[in-house]
């Protein structure tokens, strides 16, 4: 066999390379083969590696670790807000809101959609108002208009729009959803839930989004993860487009990222097409190098700052529509899940269930654990997707039960989604969010995810300084920390976005840590994580992301 067998293709010189192995934490040197990690160590156990054709990088003391895993990503919508929605900050007020809309509408031809967001969840009342409708008819001089909210489940939408998908006073509210109303039963423009779909369709149908822009936003978004140091997600509601768009990135050589995904059981509220078996039985066809189809999406609530999200305790009420003891409630019955769940693991498949709500995540844990009494053990990791609001006894269910806690979007911080909630559950209960220290003395297998567009960009370094310090990094409400005493260790943090992730996803013995026989996704840092002070850990860059021992960015 010749020398060449033996020689890497890249080696990684001078380096301070965090591992994410307990059994190495630390290494300075790392060989590269064929898009595999062959050696992790020091100069001397990689130099005989190099050969003539051996690319070497010396990075000069720079901080290495492996690239970050978001378990909780919408590629096709985060790809379209990249490069064709208008954006607008949720602090933003309705005045500023207003004046971007006109910017835009001025733009836009007669007819053509206004699309975008995104409105903060505790303006809900003030937008829900006959007078506000009509500042927003003027500002878009006529065009439909459909925002969506800080949650992606709401929306807010002008009377072009209601007109063109047939609201009128006369319109119920959807299953499971809710048009806003005046005094006198008129339609405002807000939509709640599943009556999002009600637009959402319509704006479907509209063709404003083109084959060819979904293509050019699925490829954006997979770059702009690139550029934070995502070197693998799951797509948390996979529809049929999201699916075919990726496997065609992969087809094509450029799909520069492990791609897993989350195939809904229905069709939810904001994206249209087949779903449930239709969809599950097309999953060998989208299946590829990349893309693996491995896991369901449920909604069993919806969202705390709308009270939709399923709680323990009731929220505050609003007489006369609401008594003083409305909690919300799930989508699915206790039984339906449990035979749901049982399905997927007949399936292979793993079910990452949206609960906002605790009473959503002890019903979701209480199916799992009934179909573990009735099927015995499994390899799945099944999910609580945005395990938020948790009772205590639920706690050590998590590492009991193997069911991991999908941390997203990573708002362990104040924020306007936290004033959202506020006004529905009161200050006390509202600051009880993220329970994190306390999931991770319990044992639970936690992971990281942006849920983005959610949050307007995927950057994960402001999750994990957040994780860290549990005040904002953007610094909006200073001075003021979320539940400090969940704050975590930055060790613990890095293990969440990376080896806790790809296990959770079902790639922890392909990524996720820098050992040999991995594959080689890596990214370097501008400066060392852990010689910086916490509160400067979001102002990370990136310079280089490596996927399978290629340079996909450089900043």
């Amino acid at each position: 066999m010749s020398v060449s067998a033996f020689t890497a293709d890249l080696v990684v010189r001078n380096a301070r390379i965090y591992t994410a192995d307990d059994s190495r934490p630390w290494a300075a040197a790392m060989a590269v083969r064929t898009g595999r990690i062959m050696a992790v160590g020091e100069a001397a156990d990689v130099d005989p590696l190099v050969g003539p054709g051996t690319e070497v990088l010396d990075l000069g003391g720079r901080m290495v670790m492996p690239g970050i895993v978001d378990v909780h990503t919408h590629m096709l919508m985060g790809g379209q807000a990249e490069l064709f929605d208008l954006r607008f900050s949720s602090t933003a007020s309705i005045e500023k809101m207003l004046e971007c809309i006109n910017e835009r509408a001025r733009q836009t031809p007669e007819g053509g959609w206004i699309a975008g967001g995104q409105w903060s969840t505790d303006k809900l009342e003030q937008l829900n108002t006959a007078e506000v409708l009509q500042a927003l008819d003027k500002a878009s001089l006529g065009r439909p208009v459909i925002l969506k909210d800080d949650t992606y489940h709401n929306r807010w939408v002008s009377s072009a729009t209601l007109r063109l998908a047939g609201i009128t006073t006369d319109t119920p509210d959807p299953h499971e959803g809710r048009i806003g109303r005046d005094a006198d039963g008129k339609p405002t423009g807000v939509l709640i839930e599943y009556g999002a779909g009600l637009v959402e369709r319509v704006l479907a149908e509209s063709g404003h989004y083109t084959p060819e822009m979904d293509r050019a936003a699925m490829a954006k978004a997979v770059a702009t993860l690139n550029s934070y140091g995502v070197t693998a997600f799951l797509d948390a509601a996979a529809m049929e487009p999201v699916l075919a768009a990726l496997k065609g990135l992969d087809d094509r050589g450029q799909l520069t990222a492990w791609s897993v995904a989350a195939m809904p059981s229905v069709e939810p509220s904001f994206m249209f097409g087949i779903s449930g078996d239709a969809l599950f039985e097309k999953r060998a066809q989208y299946r590829s190098t990349h893309v693996r189809p491995d896991f369901v999406k449920f909604f069993l609530d919806g969202v705390p700052g709308t009270r939709t999200a399923a709680f323990h305790e009731p929220y505050r009420p609003i007489p006369p529509a609401q008594c003083c003891c409305f909690r919300g409630s799930t989508t699915f019955s206790f039984p339906k899940l449990v035979v749901w769940i049982d399905k997927c693991e007949r399936l292979g498949l793993a079910a990452k269930i949206h609960c906002t709500g605790d009473a959503a995540v002890s019903q979701m844990l209480d199916a799992v654990e009934a179909v573990r009494k009735l099927r015995g053990p499994t390899n799945l990791i099944h999910h609580v997707a945005h395990a938020s609001y948790i009772r205590d006894e639920d706690l050590p269910r998590f590492a009991e039960l193997g069911v991991a806690a999908d941390l997203s979007p990573f708002i362990w911080y104040p924020t306007t989604f936290l004033e959202g909630h506020k006004l529905t559950m009161g200050d006390e209960r509202a600051m009880r969010f993220w329970p994190n220290r306390s999931l991770k003395a319990a044992g639970a297998l936690m992971a990281g995810g942006s849920d983005w567009p959610v949050m307007p960009n995927p950057d994960p370094w402001d999750g994990i300084e957040g994780l860290v310090t549990r005040r904002n990094p953007k610094g909006e409400f200073p001075g003021v920390a979320l539940w400090p005493e969940q704050a975590l260790d930055l060790a613990s943090a890095l293990e969440i976005f990376t080896i806790n992730s790809a296990r959770a996803v079902g790639l922890g013995n392909t990524i996720g840590s820098l050992e040999a026989g991995k594959s080689a996704d890596f990214i370097v840092l501008d400066r060392h994580l852990f010689e910086i002070p916490a509160d400067e850990i979001a102002d990370t860059r990136v310079l280089q992301t490596w996927f399978e021992g290629r340079r996909v960015y450089e900043r």
